[in-house]
């Protein structure tokens, strides 16, 4: 997103004789010589004021004193042309939905709030002249930054530019009424200190441990996606590590939590529990990490404890996958996933340990295997998965080099039959046709017919005479 046109917006409420600085993350990554991903503004002006002010803006919290000021046009398309989003669909649309900062500017009136009895919004909203007393209701000193970036001062009422300094998460004020306020702020704790790798302070962390089992006033989409950014931001471990410690994982993740203390045969995994080597596996996710991809490296194994067996031989996981797969698919729809998202999430659980059959399987059975959708993602959560055991990569590079050499045809081949087709030759329409053409393919992939000649040949030696009409 554009600096210069958050720089414009604050020059134009100021030749409007209001106070107006960057606020927030922004001003924090700007410190860190990050780049932002968005730019908030905060401005003793009234929604009222702001909206005179911008002839375009949006008015969605308005009530707490937001207001949304679009970027300009070649912005907003340049996003969602990234983003693959149609040029034609409506700003509203694409403002108020998802990410509203991705087309917009966020400019807040300075306040104070008083009261949050659904631990989440405030009860009542008291406009400020002080940008003082609007950084108090702020989440994390280091997020309670003011720039004003016409001469690049900071302004600083919290202590936010010394906790850069010593990398620390602190919450301001008492950390016990800032996570009152707003429950997911304890997860948002959890997530900074994992990204920047800082410490949360003392207090602070003391303060989630006592208020974690109050995570679940939280929307069960809002804990998605604040598990979803601590996934995908790079230090997944160390945030899962730190959810641990702070007693959130048993709250929001109790089967991830379960997996603590589950032995694993050390013959194949030398690393130790299925926690710790689920851990492995977000240390080496891949950057930039498809969501899905991240959740079915985090739930692959869930089905581990539940099925734990100390067999004569060894420990066994029997049908882990399958059982699995059911319970990944409760935690998606607890958490509110879309379905497509929940099915390849399910179908990367569901599939992970057919890796360790590639070598035998059938050539039609390993071509349907690899034309799995979004397979390349199949095919790096087992990367993931050896990595982070025994370290043998034999079956991922059979896959990957295998897989290569096959052209798409042979992989997807036109079919050489149709239903149409088994009418034509005398065969009654019902549930027997996905059979008979299921057969065909099979036969098809696996090289023994060609033509339509021969599949024909083929079902009527397969399917014999009964199958037909009369």
């Amino acid at each position: 997103m554009s600096k210069g046109f958050a720089i414009s917006v604050v020059r134009t409420l100021r030749d409007k004789g209001h106070q107006a600085y960057l606020v927030g993350g922004c001003v924090r990554d700007l410190l860190l010589k990050r780049e932002p991903a968005d730019y908030d503004i905060s401005t003793e002006a009234t929604p009222n004021e702001v909206m005179r002010i911008f002839p375009e803006t949006y008015a969605v919290g308005a009530q707490f004193g937001v207001v949304l000021v679009p970027l300009p046009e070649s912005e907003r398309a340049a996003i969602a042309a990234a983003e693959g989003q149609e040029a034609g669909r409506p700003l509203e649309e694409r403002a108020i939905s998802g990410h509203q900062h991705k087309f917009c500017i966020e400019v807040a009136t300075f306040r104070s709030d008083v009261g949050y009895s659904d631990g989440r919004h405030p009860d009542e909203v008291r406009f400020s002249r002080d940008p003082k007393q609007d950084v108090q209701r702020r989440d994390f000193t280091i997020n309670g930054l003011l720039l004003d970036p016409l001469t690049d001062q900071v302004l600083d009422f919290v202590g936010g530019q010394k906790d850069l300094e010593t990398k620390t998460i602190r919450a301001i004020g008492d950390p016990q009424l800032r996570f009152a306020e707003d429950k997911l702020r304890m997860l948002r704790a959890v997530r900074f200190a994992a990204r920047f790798e800082y410490t949360i302070e003392p207090a602070t962390f003391a303060a989630i441990r006592a208020l974690a089992a109050q995570i679940h006033q939280v929307s069960r989409e809002r804990v998605r996606d604040e598990l979803t950014r601590m996934l995908v931001e790079g230090h997944a471990r160390q945030a899962f590590e730190l959810l641990d410690e702070t007693g959130l994982l048993r709250e929001v993740l109790p089967e991830i939590f379960s997996m603590k203390g589950i032995e694993q045969p050390p013959e194949f995994h030398p690393e130790g529990d299925v926690f710790v080597h689920t851990l492995l596996l977000l240390e080496n996710l891949p950057r930039p990490c498809p969501i899905t991809l991240a959740w079915g490296a985090l739930l692959h194994d869930v089905g581990k404890p539940p099925t734990f067996r100390r067999a004569p031989d060894r420990i066994r996981f029997d049908e882990h996958a399958k059982v699995g797969t059911k319970m990944a698919e409760a935690i998606c729809q607890r958490l509110r996933f879309s379905n497509e998202e929940i099915k390849q999430i399910l179908s990367l659980v569901e599939n992970h340990m057919r890796f360790g059959d590639v070598e035998r399987m059938k050539p039609s059975t390993f071509k349907r295997f690899i034309r799995l959708p979004r397979f390349d993602e199949h095919l790096e959560l087992h990367r993931l998965d050896c990595e982070g055991s025994h370290r043998s990569l034999r079956l991922y590079d059979f896959t990957r080099e295998k897989r290569a050499e096959m052209p798409a045809s042979a992989i997807h081949p036109e079919p050489l039959l149709s239903g149409n087709d088994l009418i034509a030759a005398g065969y009654a329409p019902g549930p027997v046709f996905k059979e008979i053409l299921t057969a065909v393919e099979d036969a098809q992939l696996e090289g023994g017919v060609q033509s339509k000649k021969q599949a024909m040949k083929f079902v009527r030696q397969k399917f014999p005479v009964k199958t037909a009409a009369s």
